[in-house]
């Protein structure tokens, strides 16, 4: 019983620390939209992280499609939320799509960069 007290601590401290840097991306953009004539379609993405070290205003989000990347702004009043227009060419019924998110955290001797990217998602277009 002593051994099992000495090293319970050694088998916490894994899921502590996987806890504290747990990040969710959750994509608003429903998955159908009627065509539109202009062929813009806005896209809409909630990341919330709960890295300590995170510099939260150095978040960059953007939207890749096939290869091209569409940078996100961040929505008024919300912190954890970008939103941006993606053009969809009038032959195009389906756009699969990803987020992607480039920031910097608080490493040592000094800020580190990395990235997250979302599972991919797919936006059915449906004629009028």
């Amino acid at each position: 019983m002593l051994n099992l007290k000495k090293f319970l601590p050694l088998f916490v401290l894994p899921f502590l620390l996987i806890g504290c840097a747990t990040s969710t991306i959750t994509n608003l953009t429903p998955s159908r939209l009627p065509r539109k004539d202009n062929g813009q379609y806005a896209l809409a993405v909630e990341w919330d992280s709960r890295q300590q070290s995170l510099i939260r205003d150095s978040i960059k989000a953007s939207v890749v499609v096939g290869l091209d990347q569409y940078p996100m702004q961040r929505t008024l009043m919300l912190t954890n939320r970008w939103e941006t227009l993606v053009p969809v060419p009038a032959d195009n019924n389906v756009v699969t799509y990803r987020y992607r998110f480039d920031y910097e955290y608080r490493g040592f001797p000094t800020h580190q960069l990395d990235s997250k990217l979302s599972r991919y998602y797919q936006l059915f277009i449906l004629d009028k």
